[in-house]
């Protein structure tokens, strides 16, 4: 046995540490944490000092088991888990629930997971720090609080299974108030002038434009028409150097941020990826808020730098993190070896090395140089000034290697070409000639709204949340149903363009389509009346100053400032006064609007959240006669709905015709809209309209999946036809009953065996469920008669798999 055990948290990092210890240490995983908050209403005492009442959870009970064998057997336990708050709360869960004792046990950190790295922890370890696990633990008896009372006022006033946290109640509150400013807004229109010259030379083309717009087509117009006969000229020329500068490395935030714009990744899946990438020692650690590089690490990049690029290239940078409670002992996410450019792993592993090595790299770089021209033209017959500028660089510095992404990037225009990158020649009183002149009606934008990435940073900026806790608010808003990530179709918008081309004018009318979003976040019905509930009876929850002041005093518990029990005390007291308030006076919320009356019934028409979602009624529940009701489509609101627009749900379902002498019928469910035909649905395609579909297509579409789904279906085995191979989205796989098996590599579809299938699917079945073998079968058919009942108790396959098995025995 060997003399020291090393505890990690995950088997991955394990298996790469372990590699660089000798026989004399055993490293082991915990899997994360390895106990936590009974769920039961008395996990913490309010009345004695906030006391917590923990339970190793029956997932973790063999690896608390295990751990402990071990750790009696060891001289030394280490305690390596992550070196952040929850790490170290990792560390004393492991030392509370295994028994540990201090003189024994040995707590180590370390920021990149390199032998050097390793050694000099172990050479330099600690006790555990009771401030940062004072601070976990406040944070995590606040939430707890917070959720566990909170919830069942939910349930009472708005609807049942709801729940609310802390920080993903402010989330959400943020996707709220920019979907209202978003609504309220009322776009401007003005035009926009832009003039293309060229010096006597059609090659020496260049753009200028008008610094102020007009407000409306008739000025637009009389400026182009004095333009006519307008003579243009260099009135002036500026030429100035200017310079670039390059990012800091990454934070955790901007990490998120920059993997959204240029790779496409949500805020999870970038963790997901970073800690495989940690893991495996290719990055440092990817939960942080400094932008912080350490002297080794400048020192390797600018080594690395020299090297590949030249001794111009590089300028030592020291970058000072802003965040308020940025850890500076830490450092910024780099790559662990500056000198490696690229890894082996999957494609994400790749790419976000790639974004992750470019940013550090860059960050001790020098500057870009450019030299930038501004020139002004003059026009005989006006007093405005055009202004065209050009770009061209002089040295490319860090932009060699990484150019920075912004929200706006995403952004389309239908704006004219883009800047000049170079002027031609130009000198001060040269005439240009005017090729042609556009007046482009431009309409002021919304606020944009969320994407994950910029709620993120938003949230950042607030001084809510912290690094570990980003992405497990955004999945938790989605989870729940208060915010949806998606893309919505836009509206098409006509603008107006003036051209002004040989002297004569011309306008024609263009269409763009405005208003179309792809990933981004809004905030579903029940989210908004969640919300509006919650800032009208727990303002404190929701307030955006009063979240940030929390993480603070998170932070000076975590320095030992602040009593934690103290903190909770004073948070508590009025909290919960204000939930017994709430339950015994608030009245019940649904965010119920009246739209109108039904003009045949003569029936009130509104519309309000339902059991399965926001809904429109028609009739009143007192009425003798049941009210009618209809679903919402997506992108409609409660808020937005209009009285024509809730009429027109009502047009569904309908009938189109009938098919093998049975209806068909249309109608929107949960999952969009459908076609009912002898008791199966057909979804009908995004570009169909549910008011429109006529007898033909419906016929057409149901043909088309039931051809689909015959092509789809490889093999039917014939001891169950319930057991079936199918093509699927990422190649074949078996369908059996409610279960969808994978086919392990390299077997060949025709080799499969029934035998096989059950096998399968005995070792997919949830854990503690009844299991059903051939061999299980066997022994059902030698039971007596009487007994036969207890083979139909296997719960795993039931029906399936039960009788599928016993017919394969009688078959043999």
């Amino acid at each position: 046995m060997a003399k020291n055990l090393l505890i990690v948290e995950s088997p991955a990092k394990a298996k790469t540490i372990e590699g660089y210890l000798g026989k004399d240490f055993l490293v082991k995983s915990s899997y994360g944490h390895i106990r936590d908050l009974v769920k039961t209403d008395d996990a913490i005492d309010t009345d004695k000092d906030f006391q917590q009442k923990y339970e190793v959870p029956s997932d973790k009970k063999a690896v608390v088991s295990e751990l402990k064998k071990l750790a009696k057997a060891a001289e030394t336990v280490w305690l390596a888990s992550d070196e952040d708050r929850e790490g170290e709360a990792i560390s004393w869960h492991l030392f509370e629930t295994l028994g540990l004792k201090d003189e024994s046990t040995k707590r180590i950190v370390f920021h990149e997971i390199t032998k050097p790295a390793i050694l000099k922890a172990i050479e330099n370890p600690r006790k555990i720090d009771y401030n940062l696990v004072n601070a976990q633990q406040a944070r995590r008896v606040l939430d707890r609080l917070v959720g566990f009372e909170l919830s069942p006022v939910l349930w009472k006033k708005v609807k049942p299974s709801l729940s609310a946290g802390r920080v993903q109640s402010v989330a959400v509150r943020l996707i709220v108030d920019r979907e209202r400013e978003v609504i309220k807004f009322n776009a401007e229109a003005s035009f926009r002038i832009v003039a293309f010259f060229h010096t006597g030379k059609v090659k020496d083309s260049f753009k200028a434009e008008l610094p102020q717009r007009f407000a409306t087509e008739a000025e637009a117009k009389q400026f182009l028409e004095d333009c006519k006969t307008a003579e243009f000229a260099v009135k002036s020329l500026e030429t100035k150097p200017a310079k670039r500068a390059p990012a800091a490395p990454f934070t955790t935030s901007t990490l998120q941020q920059e993997a959204s714009r240029k790779l496409g990744f949500s805020v999870a899946r970038t963790m997901q990826v970073a800690q495989r990438l940690y893991e495996a020692g290719r990055i440092t650690y990817m939960r942080t808020d400094s932008v912080n590089l350490s002297d080794t690490a400048t020192e390797a990049a600018e080594k690395e730098i020299r090297s590949a690029y030249g001794d111009r290239y590089h300028k030592l940078r020291k970058y000072k993190t802003k965040t308020s409670g940025a850890q500076e002992a830490h450092e910024a996410i780099r790559p662990t070896y500056f000198s490696e450019h690229s890894i082996e792993g999957d494609a994400a592993e790749k790419r976000l090395y790639d974004l992750i090595w470019k940013r550090a790299i860059a960050s001790q770089m020098s500057e870009a140089e450019f030299e930038k021209t501004l020139a002004k033209i003059s026009i005989s017959t006006r007093k405005e000034d055009l202004s065209a500028s050009g770009e061209v660089m002089k040295f490319d510095g860090f932009l060699k290697v990484y150019f920075e992404s912004t929200d706006d990037d995403q952004e389309v225009t239908n704006d004219d070409d883009s800047d000049n990158s170079l002027l031609p020649p130009l000198v001060t009183g040269q005439s240009v000639v005017l090729k042609s002149m556009n007046a482009t009606e431009r309409f002021t934008r919304p606020p944009a709204r969320y994407t994950e990435a910029a709620l993120v940073k938003k949230l950042e900026e607030l001084g809510i949340g912290r690094p570990s806790t980003y992405a497990p608010t955004i999945s938790t808003i989605q989870n729940r149903g208060y915010v949806v990530k998606e893309e919505r179709e836009g509206r098409s918008r006509d603008y107006r363009v003036l051209t002004l081309e040989n002297t004569e004018i011309s306008a024609v009318t263009k269409t763009e389509i405005t208003g179309a979003e792809k990933g981004k976040m809004f905030p579903t019905d029940i989210g908004i009346v969640v919300n509006d509930f919650l800032v009208e009876h727990f303002k404190g929850i929701v307030d955006f100053n009063f979240t940030a002041k929390v993480e603070k005093e998170f932070d000076e518990i975590a320095h030992g400032l602040t009593e934690w029990t103290d903190m909770l005390r004073e948070f508590y007291g009025p909290f919960h006064s204000e939930v017994q308030n709430t339950l015994e006076n608030a009245e019940r919320a649904n965010n119920e609007r009246e739209l109108g009356v039904d003009p045949v019934s003569g029936k009130p028409v509104s519309v309000r959240i339902g059991k399965f979602g926001p809904l429109v009624q028609i009739g009143a529940q007192d009425d003798e006669e049941k009210p009618r009701f209809a679903s919402l489509r997506k992108g409609q609101m409660i808020e937005t709905i209009t009285f024509e627009d809730a009429m027109e749900l009502f047009k569904l379902p309908k009938k189109v015709g009938i098919f093998e002498e049975k209806e068909m019928t249309v109608a929107i469910g949960r999952f969009g809209p459908y076609i009912r035909h002898d008791s199966s649905f057909y979804s009908l395609p995004k570009n169909v309209d549910p008011l429109d579909v006529t007898e033909e297509e419906c016929i057409q579409i149901i043909k088309d999946k039931r051809q689909k789904d015959i092509e789809k279906v490889i093999r039917v085995f014939d001891e169950n036809p319930e057991a079936q191979i199918e093509q699927g989205r990422w190649g074949p796989f078996i369908r059996f009953g409610k279960q969808n098996l994978k086919i392990p590599k390299g077997t060949e579809v025709e080799q499969i065996t029934y035998e096989d299938v059950l096998k399968w699917a005995e070792a997919d079945a949830p854990k503690g469920k009844g299991k059903v073998t051939a061999k299980k079968a066997t022994t059902a058919k030698k039971a007596p008669a009487k007994k036969a009942p207890a083979a139909k108790k296997a719960t795993a396959f039931k029906k399936t798999a039960t009788k599928a098995a016993v017919k394969a025995t009688k078959d043999k």
